[in-house]
């Protein structure tokens, strides 16, 4: 399923031929039915993936066996994975205001499918590799690679401080919708910047409050039915972790309120959604009665 040896090819391209052993071991022991009691029946939807033209309809119902799939949309030979997620607006949104990716070697974190990517692949990256810690999205990015069979990118069942140690070989890392989830930002933004090479670009978006002045909330117990949100900054209090972890020219290139036409539940994503998250009454409000989710996408260059 991984391609270890192309694996180990591109750990030794990033001058990183250390990481090759342990984090080989790592990935073995995630990628088996003892680490996770669904992996052998995805391990099966996969390596039985039949082909496009002669069984699409068996193919869609595989693909929505591995559901719930939560970015996309992915195309696959006329068949639509339309996701949780319209991936595609935030990337329109993002991609003129970054660092060309030409030639670039990427880090993806919380990469979940590879919806980005391999959308990062096609704006001209040399490599991408994508780490995220739920398998299910790890399998779902080889059943897509079935299909586009691209060498160059890789989505591995890691998390960021599972990665032996500072590399600063990237020219761009990318964290979205990640920050939140961290008990501790500060020390995920120092964890991002030692991935990075001198002058290598972090491309980071997160939920922030309105507010003019340097504060962060966390919630008591939920944020928008979310239970492991810590702290959600306002955009002065973000930038102000990113300037004390070291980066520089911090530059915000796009704030935008999530709508139900950009998260919602589909076909390919049965469960509640972010209509369910926000007040009936008031969709400026969460149910919890915090601001609704507004998202910033911030672009900042390492030291």
């Amino acid at each position: 399923m991984i391609d270890y040896s192309a694996l180990a090819s591109r750990w030794r391209s990033l001058g990183l031929e250390h990481w090759a052993e342990p984090l080989e071991a790592l990935i073995r022991s995630r990628m088996s039915s003892s680490a996770h009691g669904d992996f052998d029946h995805w391990h099966g939807i996969v390596r039985a993936l039949p082909d496009v033209k002669t069984n699409p309809q068996v193919l869609r119902e595989q693909l929505l066996n591995l559901a719930p799939w939560r970015k996309g949309p992915v195309e696959i030979g006329g068949i639509t994975i339309d996701a949780e997620w319209r991936s595609d607006l935030k990337w329109n949104r993002l991609r003129d205001a970054i660092s060309p990716l030409e030639g670039r070697q990427v880090l993806d974190v919380g990469c979940g499918n590879g919806y980005y990517a391999l959308l990062m692949r096609e704006g001209g990256a040399e490599s991408v590799i994508g780490i995220d810690p739920t398998l299910l999205y790890v399998m779902q990015f080889l059943a897509i690679n079935h299909f586009r069979r691209d060498d160059s990118v890789f989505v591995l069942p890691l998390r960021l401080q599972e990665l032996p140690e500072p590399a600063r070989k990237f020219d761009t890392t990318f964290s979205m919708g990640v920050l939140y989830h961290q008990r501790s930002p500060i020390d995920h933004l120092r964890q991002l910047r030692d991935t990075l090479r001198p002058g290598g670009q972090l491309v980071l978006e997160t939920i922030f409050v309105p507010g003019e002045e340097s504060y962060a909330y966390t919630p008591t117990d939920r944020y928008a039915r979310m239970k492991n949100v810590w702290l959600l900054p306002t955009i002065a209090e973000l930038t102000t972790w990113l300037a004390r972890t070291g980066f520089g020219d911090v530059e915000i290139v796009d704030e935008t309120v999530t709508t139900s036409d950009e998260q919602r539940s589909t076909e390919w994503m049965t469960f509640e959604s972010l209509a369910e998250a926000l007040d009936p009454r008031d969709q400026g409000k969460t149910v919890e009665g915090w601001p609704a989710p507004q998202r910033v996408v911030v672009v900042a260059i390492s030291p």
